[in-house]
Parts: structure tokens; C-alpha cells; sequence
């Protein structure tokens, strides 16, 4: 099994202002002269994981993270103000002109497949190839999967129950609408409370077996505060796509060449998803992880993202 790139840390960080309130934190590790990637992290509002620069080969990759807004150390932390979809994918667009790179690889996960397609369907030009994990597509039969009874609450009774009692939700609302008025209210206590549980639902399915280490990370208060706030809003605005935007939008890129990467019991986002995906997308390779659920630091999914970055960087090194 092919374990992940040594730990690396980036050669440059810095803090990118983007459209008001929002500063962007954006670093680069790897090679600068090395094969552009974009790495874009999950939620949204999880913010970046230091070993996410550990997927590519240091010396073959020029690797470009940074902190969505309002998440991770970008600032104001879990802003709403000026947070969609499109303003994600401008701020894509406006690091790739100020780091001077003409195309690069988009490599994303759970959300981060979402923003990537989004990305790659407004500006197919840009993009040399994508590596996908964990396809969400953010349609409603999906959320409803997750976040209301019959779904994954099925897999999981215990951890849902736990779900249930974080918030008090009022007749005929909705969970996440119960979640998203908590966590805007006036007892902080509450807003602790529904933000640790919210997280903590999305950490405990996240794995096939049980991974302490993971729902640490995202149950640390900093993390479930931007997750949860950031989380909510998006969800309450169907992620501000249309309904099926990007399955229908996939005509525009289905040339680029990619991987997705998906694990057969991934609770979080259900196979199909990558399955549909694939369908639509000629240039694509699926590879189904045998062993793994929805996080991409499970052994057999990091595995294969780390052989999928490597394909990729032999196809294009003397490409781009």
C-alpha cells in the first residue's frame, strides 16, 4: 500500500484579501516549479488539514492550499457575509491570477468535489485534470439523506439520537433549519452545544471503523463553529446551485481528464453519487475503494488518492 508524502511544510503563506470582509489564508508547498495543484478542503468550513499536502509528491507538484471563507485561519472565522458558491469559485480564480499559474489540477473531497466542479464548469480552461473524493453534489435527495430520518440515520440510531438531541427543533422544521437557528441564537451555551453536535454527527459516519483521531479534528471547537454556521447556510440555500447544476453542466468539462475516488461505504455520500458522476463525465476514471466510507485518511482512500496524484503528474509532466 502506498502510504501518504512525508509531512512538508509550505515554503509561503500569506493572507489574500478577497471580496470585504474576507481574507483568505492561502499557502504554497512543494515544488514552485512543479506541476500546479489547487487543493480544496471539505464542509464547507472545515478548513485545511496540514497532512492534506502530504497527497502529492513534493518534488513533481507546486501544491496551493488555502482556507475557504470564513474557515480554517482565514478571517472573520465562520462568516456568512458574502459566502456562496460563485464567490468560492471567484476566489479560485483570483489566487490562480495572483500566483501567476495558467492551468492547474483541482483535487477535492466531499464538498470540495462540489466546489471543484463548480469551478471547472465556469472556467474549463483553467483546469488540467481534477482528482475527486467522495462525490457530493449537493442535491436535495442527498442532504435529505443525511440529514433527516430514514437515511443515514438508519446506519447510524445511536449517533443520530445524539443529532437529535442537540437542538430543539419546532414543529414542522426542518434539523438543519432547527441547527441553523440555534446556532444564530442568543444562549451561547445552545450555540456551543449544537455546534459540537452538528460536527460530531459528520465525524462518527465518516469512517468505516471507528477513527477517535478524525472526530477530534473535526469536533475541536474552532473547526465545529466555522463547520456547523457554514454548513447550515449553504444547506439552507441547496449550496446556492440549481437543482442537478452540476450533473447537467457536465457537457462543459467532460473532456478534462480525472479520477474520482470513492469508498463503497461511504455513508456521508453515497456511492451513486461518484457512479452518476462518472456516467456523465467521458474522461473519468471511477475507482471504488473495497474497504473505506467517506473520509479521505482512511488507509485504502488515501492509498488511492496518493496513486491517483501520481497518474495524473505522469500524464502531464511534460504537459503543463
Amino acid at each position: 500500500m502506498q502510504a501518504l508524502y512525508p509531512d512538508i511544510k509550505p515554503y509561503q503563506t500569506e493572507r489574500l484579501a478577497v471580496q470585504a470582509p474576507h481574507a483568505l489564508y492561502l499557502e504554497q508547498a512543494g515544488s514552485p516549479d512543479g506541476i500546479p495543484v489547487v487543493f480544496l478542503h471539505g464542509g464547507p468550513g472545515a478548513g485545511l488539514n496540514p497532512k492534506a499536502r502530504s497527497f502529492f509528491d513534493p518534488q513533481r507538484y507546486r501544491i496551493v492550499l488555502f482556507d475557504q471563507r470564513g474557515s480554517g485561519h482565514s478571517e472573520p472565522h465562520a462568516c456568512l457575509e458574502n459566502n456562496t458558491t460563485q464567490a468560492l469559485v471567484d476566489d479560485m480564480e483570483t489566487i490562480r491570477k495572483h500566483l501567476g499559474i495558467e492551468r492547474w489540477v483541482v483535487f477535492g473531497g466531499s464538498w470540495g468535489s462540489t466546489l471543484a466542479l463548480a469551478y471547472a464548469q465556469a472556467h474549463p480552461e483553467r483546469v488540467a485534470a481534477m482528482i475527486l473524493r467522495g462525490i457530493f453534489l449537493c442535491r436535495p435527495h442527498e442532504l435529505d439523506w443525511f440529514y433527516t430520518e430514514g437515511g443515514a440515520s438508519r446506519i447510524f440510531p445511536d449517533y443520530w439520537q445524539d443529532f437529535a438531541e442537540g437542538v430543539v427543533r419546532r414543529e414542522g422544521e426542518s434539523w438543519t433549519a432547527a441547527y441553523h437557528r440555534t446556532l444564530h441564537g442568543d444562549n451561547e451555551v445552545a450555540r456551543m452545544a449544537a455546534a459540537k453536535a452538528w460536527s460530531q454527527w459528520e465525524a462518527r459516519c465518516s469512517t468505516l471503523r471507528p477513527n477517535l483521531d478524525i472526530e477530534q479534528v473535526m469536533t475541536d471547537p474552532h473547526a465545529a463553529v466555522s463547520m456547523s454556521h457554514i454548513e447550515t447556510h449553504y444547506f439552507m440555500h441547496q449550496a446556492f446551485l440549481g437543482e442537478n447544476q452540476l450533473l447537467e453542466g457536465m457537457d462543459a468539462i467532460g473532456h478534462i481528464p480525472g479520477i474520482i475516488v470513492h469508498g463503497r461505504y461511504d455513508m456521508i455520500c453515497p456511492l451513486e453519487n461518484a457512479i452518476e458522476l462518472h456516467h456523465r463525465w467521458p474522461a473519468s476514471e471511477l475507482h471504488i475503494v473495497r474497504d473505506a466510507g467517506h473520509s479521505a485518511f482512511e488507509p485504502s482512500v488515501a492509498d488511492a488518492l496518493v496513486k491517483a496524484t501520481d497518474e495524473i503528474a505522469d500524464m502531464l509532466e511534460d504537459v503543463i
